[in-house]
């Protein structure tokens, strides 16, 4: 039975918290974490309901950690703290997929730390 919203939209926790789970394919893949949750959203954001905020959440954290890394780069060779920058993106693209999974779960808003909006 498929639980359907008043605005016509599916409701399918489940999917979204999966959508955030598969940023951690960066850590296996090393470059899937943008790429499939940029296909489940484009897919599915006009038939989930609350798909198109998670999924903007999703790509604008990615895109961020992506030029957190870029910067940290050269700040390795300058100062020694991109070293620091590094290992806090390393452990914030961790932590993070997985506490808006179990948020997106509970139908609950995502909440991505330090995430600039690059898509609104």
């Amino acid at each position: 039975m498929e639980i359907v919203s008043e605005n016509g939209l599916r409701i399918d926790r489940p999917l979204l918290a999966v959508t955030h789970l598969m940023q951690l394919l960066t850590y296996v893949t090393g470059f899937g974490g943008l790429l499939v949750p940029l296909v489940l959203w484009l897919t599915n954001k006009d038939r989930v309901e609350s798909m198109d905020e998670h999924g903007k959440a999703i790509l604008n954290f990615q895109l961020s950690l992506i030029l957190y890394v870029v910067i940290s780069i050269p700040a390795i060779l300058l100062l020694g703290l991109g070293i620091i920058t590094l290992i806090c993106t390393g452990i914030l693209g961790f932590v993070m997929p997985i506490v808006n999974a179990v948020r997106a779960s509970n139908g609950e808003s995502p909440s991505y730390f330090l995430t600039i909006p690059f898509v609104s």
